[in-house]
């Protein structure tokens, strides 16, 4: 029988935190206010999805129109998802707390091959039947799903979604909403809701169409559109400021876009292919979104995104202007992998803070013939001359990223990337000077859509060849770590991605057997076994064979298949996409990559013809780079001790399964959003003054926390306490602010006792009002208590719980009975107790009164709730 969410989000599973919807910035509209209710589902781990960019920007942009509401999903950990499936409770909105099958539409990202079974968990989860023909049965959502791999080739996953959204999602979800909100109106059926769809451009509704020879797809009638057009929209900073997780995510930071698309034309990339034009976000709008984003999150680090940064003509100017502004707040900016030959010492000036981290550079290849041939654009004079200036300013570890199994490659291009990487050691060596560390990823050339390369293969038989060539010679070499992804992996990526309708149902029995894309990271060969025994259920084990053993080479002289049907000319499952770039354009491309011929990046040079620019796409957009503004000198901490300030404050509602790591952070962004003038460390990496008096266990609450700031300059204390009530989560009320000298110990030195209010339960047939009292004075003239204990090097010993000291017990000070009720079968009673909590590991914890009632008693117990009601200092 289902069960309210809030019972099963508790303190048990991990990170509950993930499950509360009560982020900053999240936004909580009426529920009866709204005509369209979306779900923005993302089919990861919360601290994935929560820091997605396109996930923040969509989700803002929902809840921006009106009588439109927007609630968001995650994929739920094993052990919640266990709770759900144990008690029947189908999976929830984290904001709201409602099913998801209580709204109209729900949104799911699929932007790699292998995720669609982390999208049928969570529908199966939901209670949502997961094909589109078995929910025509019934009132279920809309089910649609967006992102990079739905655009490339939606195929093999039509299943599964009553629509597919292709291209950018800025303006096209409003104007989904907009047609979902006249058919509610209307009172439109399912089918002519989806007819209606199908006109916008950019919206994919595959029932209105048919699988033909070879996986090609025809639309079944001429009211719908022969080929869908990919959305372009015009990226907009000041949407992606907003949700600010308490728990810590992959991300976690602050991301603002500073250009969309790419046009650098290299011809294994499928995300410079389906994101063209170029789209350069002006630069005043990146630094007013910056300095407003890191204001209102508290962030301590902010990273520009783009495809290749570098190429953002405005990047050294922006990130110094951001700099110079912020100096005086300790703040870093991170970029993602950027281009090597673009790198330079004003892009170096900008970058890190006093928490530099390491570079990552993709020279993809390790000769310029196969650099050439992939269009990378980079000669070996440019990728020395990048990695040096980063090792000359200070940089001694950098990530550089290759591929095997390009077309065209020979055994010496593979030795290359050893030779390379050799090379750029030698060429960065000075004496008395770290050596440079490298670590190297080197990963599968999996073909993709709408792209030169998309007719090419490569069979898990070269990979494993050429992996191993590789690991022989760099056997050996210092101070470098090589990583493989591994090979099944890449021809499953290859067997899905390239595939066509008829993957349903492997897609679908892969799932059944549990092949989620977790399953990957925990045991690959269970997941590689799952997905293989639903090929062979489906009876497709001979087309992946094909995928596996290289399928076509279009660089073999050998290749017979090529010499009787060029597969240039065979309609594709994916043809029915308009991209903007013309087929005939990438068959061209191939050509050039066969002779080893370089396309110019058409944003700084002249047009390469590929179709895109004119009325439906727009044309690129650069802005010229301003001038870099001079530099106001790095960040120094101050350490100036003039005012301690120590505030008293509660632990409530969700808040108590928030951890004590993630409620340091929280203190942390509540200072910087608040401009309050908090003192930092010294050294290397300065951390701001703030000191928590104790650990509260998660899932206890409390009213009398403790913790201290120390400031630079003296404030008024009913000031303070006015600012930082405002930034702080209404479950953390702040009972008083004191002014304590500063040269006095810290509350962590000088903490003594904890008060706690324990509510706990045994059977009621051992349990009446008077068993419990005589429990609790048996405990209290008891002068031993027995404990078993586990140390920190993980020896087991026994501890007295009862050990005296004077006039008052070492560990337990006083313990007293509060009350006792009876709840059906069980008896349920309040302690009030006053122990030990002492820096130097004398703590008697709540859990350990347990262990003594059990002993005296000689019953079984169950902690219910922790309370803990105040901190004593010395």
């Amino acid at each position: 029988m289902a069960v309210l969410v809030e019972q099963l989000i508790t303190s048990d599973i991990l990170k509950p935190a993930r499950y509360l919807g009560n982020e900053r910035l999240a936004v909580h509209k009426p529920w009866d206010t709204a005509t369209i209710r979306w779900v923005l589902t993302y089919p990861e781990v919360y601290e994935v999805g929560a820091s997605n960019l396109g996930h923040i920007i969509l989700y803002n942009i929902l809840n921006a129109q009106p009588r439109q509401l927007c609630d968001r999903a995650y994929l739920p950990g094993a052990d919640l998802a266990a709770k759900l499936r144990t008690t029947q409770t189908p999976l929830f909105a984290v904001e709201s707390k409602r099913w998801l099958t209580d709204f109209d539409i729900l949104g799911f990202s699929l932007s790699y091959e292998l995720g669609c079974t982390n999208i049928l968990e969570m529908l199966d989860l939901a209670g949502i039947p997961v094909t589109r023909e078995e929910r025509l049965q019934g009132n279920y959502p809309l089910i649609f799903a967006g992102g990079q791999t739905a655009t490339s080739n939606p195929e093999p996953y039509t299943d599964f979604f009553d629509f597919m959204v292709l291209g950018d999602g800025e303006e096209l979800l409003p104007e989904i909403g907009l047609v979902l909100e006249e058919g509610k109106k209307s009172g439109l059926s399912r089918q002519e809701l989806l007819l209606d769809l199908a006109q916008v451009p950019g919206v994919y509704v595959p029932q209105f169409y048919e699988m033909g020879k070879g996986g090609a797809v025809y639309p079944l009638g001429l009211d719908v559109p022969k080929r869908v057009l990919r959305r372009v929209a015009t990226p907009i900073p000041a949407y992606s400021i907003g949700l600010v997780p308490y728990v810590e995510t992959v991300h976690d930071r602050l991301t603002i876009e500073i250009r969309r698309g790419c046009t650098r034309g290299c011809r294994f990339c499928q995300p410079g292919m389906l994101t063209r034009p170029a789209r350069d976000v002006e630069p005043e709008k990146v630094v007013e979104a910056i300095e407003k984003g890191m204001g209102e999150t508290g962030y301590n680090e902010f990273s520009l995104l783009s495809l290749s940064c570098s190429d953002y003509l405005a990047l050294p100017a922006v990130g110094m202007e951001i700099k110079n502004r912020l100096k005086n707040d300790n703040i870093s900016l991170t970029l993602p992998s950027q281009r090597v030959d673009r790198f330079d010492e004003n892009i170096a000036n900008i970058l890190g803070g006093t928490r530099q981290g390491g570079l990552t550079f993709a020279p993809e290849a390790g000769t310029q013939r196969m650099r050439d041939i992939v269009n990378k654009g980079l000669t070996n004079e440019e990728l020395l001359r990048g990695v040096k200036t980063a090792w000359e300013q200070g940089w001694d570890k950098i990530k550089l990223y290759f591929m095997i199994g390009l077309p065209g490659e020979t055994d010496a291009d593979v030795i290359g990337i050893v030779e390379t990487v050799r090379w750029l050691k030698q060429e960065c060596w000075e004496k008395g000077r770290r050596s440079l560390n490298f670590t190297l990823t080197i990963s599968n050339f999996t073909p993709k859509p709408h792209t030169p390369f998309q007719w090419h293969s490569v069979s898990t038989t070269e990979f494993a060849r050429k992996q191993n060539l590789l690991r022989e010679e760099f056997r050996g070499m210092r101070n470098v770590k090589v990583n493989f992804t591994d090979f099944r992996i890449s021809a499953m990526e290859d067997f899905i991605g390239r595939g066509d309708r008829t993957l349903g149902k492997v897609l679908h029995r892969a799932w059944k057997l549990g092949a989620g894309m977790d399953a990957w990271f925990d045991n690959v060969d269970k997941a590689f076994t799952a997905w293989g025994t639903a090929i062979t259920e489906a009876g497709l084990d001979w087309k992946y064979r094909q995928v596996e053993n290289g399928e076509w080479n279009l660089f073999a002289v050998s290749n017979n298949e090529q010499e009787t049907l060029s597969p240039l000319d065979t309609p594709l499952p994916w043809d029915h996409i308009d991209t903007g770039i013309d087929k005939k354009w990438l068959q061209q491309d191939l050509e050039r990559a066969l002779a080893a011929a370089i396309v110019p990046d058409c944003s700084f040079e002249g047009c390469s013809h590929c179709g895109v620019c004119g009325t439906d796409f727009g044309h690129n957009v650069v802005m010229a780079a301003p001038p870099i503004p001079s530099f106001a000198g790095d960040f120094v901490p101050n350490t100036t001790k003039a005012q301690r300030l120590r505030v008293c404050f509660g632990k409530q509602g969700d808040m108590a399964l928030v951890s004590h790591l993630d409620l340091m952070r929280l203190f942390d962004r509540v200072m910087r959003r608040a401009g309050l003038p908090i003192t930092f460390t010294g050294g290397f990496h300065p951390g701001p003054r703030i000191a928590l008096a104790s650990a509260l266990s998660l899932g206890a609450t409390s009213s009398g926390e403790i913790v201290d700031f120390e400031l630079t300059e003296p404030m008024d204390v009913a000031t303070f306490h006015a600012q930082l009530v405002k930034q702080l989560p209404s479950d953390i009320p702040v009972y008083n602010v004191v002014e304590i000298d500063i040269k006095s110990p810290s509350a962590t030195q000088t903490l003594e006792a904890a008060e706690y209010l324990l509510t706990i339960s045994t059977a009621q047939s051992e349990g009446q009002s008077a068993q419990w009292q005589n429990w609790i004075d048996t405990i209290k003239h008891q002068k031993e208590i027995l404990s078993a204990h586990t140390t920190k090097s993980g020896k087991q010993q026994l501890i007295n719980l009862r050990v005296t000291e004077g006039q008052r017990s070492y560990r337990l000070w006083e313990i007293e009975l509060i009350s006792v009720s009876h709840q059906e079968l069980d008896s349920i009673a309040v302690v009030r107790y006053l122990g030990s909590c002492r820096p130097d590991g004398v703590i008697l914890r709540p859990e350990q009164i347990l262990s003594m009632l059990e002993t005296v008693a000689n019953v079984e117990f169950h902690l219910l709730h922790i309370h803990r009601q105040r901190l004593v200092i010395g």
